[in-house]
């Protein structure tokens, strides 16, 4: 579920919501929510001084009920 919720959002903020992708990771306390958009769409789903990001994090961690989940943000090219 918090996959899709944060895919629905990143997706209505970017240019090429084609490239947007979700993948949830396990972690030892919790999970990582990792999301890859489109280079040139990166500065928008961070935003200026992160605000965008923050905010997606808080909704996310609102809809977490209270379990750790971390939100990593990256372009397509970037290798993990």
């Amino acid at each position: 579920m918090l996959e899709d919720a944060l895919e629905h959002l990143v997706r209505g903020i970017v240019e090429h919501p084609d490239d947007v992708r979700v993948r949830a990771r396990r972690i030892r306390g919790g999970r990582v929510l990792e999301v890859r958009v489109h280079p040139d769409d990166l500065g928008k789903v961070i935003g200026r001084s992160g605000r965008t990001a923050k905010a997606l994090r808080t909704v996310i961690s609102a809809l977490s009920g209270g379990r750790y989940v971390r939100v990593d943000l990256l372009d397509v090219n970037e290798v993990r």
